[in-house]
């Protein structure tokens, strides 16, 4: 006989939004402009919340758009938000704007990625950075943190890759910790499970272009230490599942070697 699992309530769900955020009924009562004693009935399913409560309450717990569909579900409503592809005719605008934004970057490393770090635009400059890692990585799905720490990968020409390993899993850690993600919490344990590649103790934890106010990934290219700042920009107020998950990573030269030779590579690009 097979037991059939019941998908949690809203009133389950917001409670643990709740928890995550940590976060007293009164308090997100006051935030909401609702009462303690209502939101109680609501997490413990004698009161069935509004759609407008839904999405109030969602915006105070600051639970991300995938999630706000799944609680308006819960709750018996249709989803608010839609999941277009990129290459959904709507977005041709923000696809388009994309491509240009990566290629204006150039010769500097950028790429977008989506909620779980698969690669969906990047341009020449990371193309640059990728060259020897082994192909078997670079097939598609591309996926940005598993190129990157395998020991097939980057990892083994990043000179200091304890400090970048461990600031990488931290950032997962911190996704992990405001969402729910079954394919994220399955690449966290993928690629935190990974060795380190050989002799990586022996190098060094700064490059030539090492610098006192970021941490900077100090990477071996073509005979050179290429020294890089990461930033990582995202959508403001997004009102599509997609949208909300696409993060744009850019790599700032730390330093004038580091910009010199990547304009003289991009010169000599045909």
């Amino acid at each position: 006989m097979r037991t059939v699992t019941e998908a949690p309530g809203v009133g389950a769900l917001l409670r643990e939004w709740r928890d995550r955020r940590r976060i007293s009924q009164l308090e997100l009562a006051l935030r909401a402009g609702s009462s303690a004693r209502h939101i109680s009935f609501v997490e413990t399913g004698r009161s069935r919340p509004s759609q407008e409560m839904v999405l109030r309450l969602a915006d105070h717990l600051d639970v991300p758009v995938r999630e706000r569909n799944a609680l308006l579900t819960a709750a018996g409503y249709a989803p608010r938000f839609p999941e277009r592809p990129l290459d959904d005719p709507a977005m041709t605008g923000l696809r388009e704007g994309l491509e240009r934004l990566l290629r204006s970057y150039e010769p500097f490393p950028a790429l977008v990625v989506d909620g779980t770090y698969q690669v969906v635009a990047a341009n020449r400059g990371i193309a640059m950075l990728l060259e020897g890692v082994d192909g078997a990585l670079l097939a598609p799905p591309l996926n940005a943190m598993r190129v990157t720490m395998h020991p097939r990968g980057l990892s083994s020409r990043i000179r200091n890759y304890p400090e970048w390993r461990g600031h990488l899993l931290h950032q997962m850690e911190r996704q992990l910790a405001l969402m729910r993600s079954a394919p994220l919490r399955a690449l966290y344990e993928e690629v935190s499970a990974y060795p380190l590649p050989e002799g990586v103790k022996e190098w060094v934890t700064a490059g030539d272009e090492g610098v006192p106010y970021a941490l900077p990934m100090v990477v071996e290219h073509g005979g050179r230490t290429l020294s890089f700042i990461s930033t990582i920009a995202t959508f403001n107020t997004p009102m599509d599942v997609t949208v909300s998950e696409l993060a744009v990573e850019t790599f700032l030269p730390a330093g004038p070697e580091t910009a010199h030779h990547l304009r003289e590579l991009h010169r000599l690009m045909p």
